[in-house]
This record gives C-alpha cells, structure tokens and sequence, in this order.
C-alpha cells in the first residue's frame, strides 16, 4: 500500500488521554498501534484475527 493509512480511534474513546489504540487498514492486514506513541510502530493482525481477539475481549 502506497499511500498513508488512514488511522481510526475508537469512538469509545475518550479525548482525556485515555489508553487507546488505533487501527488502520493496510490492504490484506489490519495495523494496530498505541494512540499515545504513533510514531512507535504498529503491528499488523490478519482480519480473521482481529475479530477472535475482539472477541475474546468482548467475553471479558
């Protein structure tokens, strides 16, 4: 993917500097990174995977 990914926080979170993440569609994979270090790096989660860890969290 050429052009910048487009990261998204959730609309649950809130603006008071809360611990959230971000996520961006990179083509075959979903980025995933801390919202507070953006410039950290991220890692990459399969769509497959990202929506069992989803709900994993979700059973929480």
């Amino acid at each position: 993917m050429t052009s910048r990914p487009a990261w998204r926080k959730s609309s649950y979170s809130s603006s008071n500097g809360g611990a959230c993440v971000e996520l961006a569609d990179l083509g075959n994979t979903i980025g995933v990174r801390d919202s507070k270090d953006p410039c950290g790096g991220h890692i990459n989660i399969s769509r497959e995977g990202l929506d069992v860890l989803l709900a994993r969290l979700k059973q929480r």
